[in-house]
């Protein structure tokens, strides 16, 4: 973020809504209204996925900075050598490579609001320093004589037992203490399933593809969604409700509806046992509504359909969603030799869950070119809808979706959730930035 781009975060955000029925939520909702007018520092605590950030996001908006800017970093998923830079920022020639003056988050959040995103993975020497930042109200940036008064509300989270953390000496205890004035814990979607009908709604309107209405459910599918514990909370929740309205945009989910393999494990398999111990295979979807006659119709490709293969081939190669040898190759481009004979269909294996004897429309399908075939193996999808699909946005959305949950795994750890998409670090890095991940 630089300084050109302080503007628009500036700019006035709609008050954010903590959307949920149970007392617990009711709760969190009161306190934040009480506590938003404050500049105390507060602390937020949570499993993954409860909402942490949206929290931090409400006590912006509802308070007398919601005019200034709100300003997230996660503390995990910044290079140890380069997390003082991004806090405190440098100035030119401080370092090889700082060829310019660059401003730190703290002076970006000038006015607002600065969100410390999983703080207890912060390394202990950047403890000090942001402790004295807390207590001073100044900041001195990498390579400056002289430093910076911020005037900034510093609001903190993590999914760490910061207690446990102090104890074992991996957390300074006078910073715990500097930062736990205002304490607010968000608490496990598990233990508040009165919940999940509201955030199903909210989320299947929030992620409605297109002109198509929000997704819908069945009440034995409603059922089934309830009874879940949701071990990845809201996060996993929202990831589902993108998911399926992708899959099935506008139309009312079965039971019986999804593939089993498209479901977390633990809801396939509450999903088998209510169908009598039989797995869903195949993907199915019902007669989608027509979009409005009043809608804009899906802008053409903008490339030549060589090249439009070609770009398709290598984010399917980039992304690993198929091993390379199941990866069609892009056609070149033939000169005509004025043959009339048809050029050879290449054909893609049936996927592996197919079984034997059962039919597969991968066999059939000869309307379906071999990248859309690679696409759609990949996602266990057999055939394509009859409104048709942007391969280029499908395959953005999955491959966000992919870092999202290799992020959620290694904790925000870069590195890790770079061994685990079979990345370069570099490359990971440039994604996270390019999709606006941090």
């Amino acid at each position: 973020m630089s300084l050109s781009e302080r503007s628009s975060a500036t700019s006035k955000r709609p008050r954010v809504t903590i959307v949920g029925s149970h007392s617990a939520t009711e709760q969190l909702r009161q306190l934040i209204e009480t506590i938003a007018h404050s500049n105390s520092t507060a602390l937020i605590t949570g499993e993954s996925g409860t909402g942490k950030e949206l929290v931090a996001q409400a006590l912006h908006t509802h308070g007398p900075r919601a005019q200034g800017p709100f300003v997230p970093i996660n503390c995990g998923a910044i290079p140890r050598e380069l997390i003082e830079s991004e806090l405190f920022g440098h100035r030119k020639g401080a370092f090889t490579g700082a060829f310019n003056h660059r401003v730190g988050r703290f002076e970006l959040a000038e006015g607002g609001t600065l969100f410390l995103d999983e703080i207890g993975d912060l390394p202990l020497d950047m403890q000090v320093k942001l402790l004295r930042v807390l207590q001073e109200r100044r900041i001195l940036p990498v390579g400056a004589d002289s430093e910076v008064p911020i005037d900034v509300r510093v609001v903190a989270a993590t999914h760490k037992d910061l207690e446990a953390e102090v104890s074992a000496g991996r957390f300074r205890e006078d910073l715990y203490y500097r930062i736990n004035v205002l304490p607010i814990a968000t608490t496990p979607l598990r233990e508040r399933s009165e919940d999940v009908l509201d955030l199903l709604k909210h989320y299947a309107g929030h992620h409605a593809q297109g002109s198509h209405a929000p997704l819908s459910f069945t009440q034995r599918m409603l059922d089934l969604l309830s009874t879940y514990d949701w071990p990845g909370n809201v996060r996993e929740l929202s990831n589902l409700m993108d998911r399926l309205s992708t899959l099935f945009p506008g139309q009312r989910v079965d039971l019986d509806t999804v593939p089993s393999f498209m479901l977390p494990s633990g809801l396939a398999r509450l999903q088998v046992q209510e169908l009598g111990g039989v797995a869903v295979k195949s993907f199915r979807p019902a007669a989608a509504p027509s979009p409005s006659p009043t809608a804009p119709s899906r802008p053409a490709l903008a490339l030549p359909a060589e090249e439009e293969e070609a770009y398709v081939v290598e984010m399917l190669r980039d992304i690993s969603l198929l091993p390379l040898d199941d990866i069609p190759s892009a056609s070149p481009a033939t000169p005509s030799t004025g043959s009339t004979a048809p050029p050879a269909t290449r054909q893609v294996p049936p996927p592996q869950w197919v079984e034997p004897g059962q039919p597969s429309l991968f066999a059939s399908n000869d309307e379906i070119n071999p990248v859309e075939q690679a696409v759609l193996l990949a996602q266990g999808i057999q055939s394509l809808p009859e409104e048709g699909l942007s391969l280029k946005d499908h395959l953005v959305n999955i491959e966000r979706g992919l870092i999202q949950q290799a992020l959620d795994r290694a904790k925000g750890n870069v590195s890790q959730t770079a061994k685990l998409l079979q990345l370069q670090r570099t490359t990971l890095i440039e994604k996270i930035n390019k999709y606006g991940m941090r």
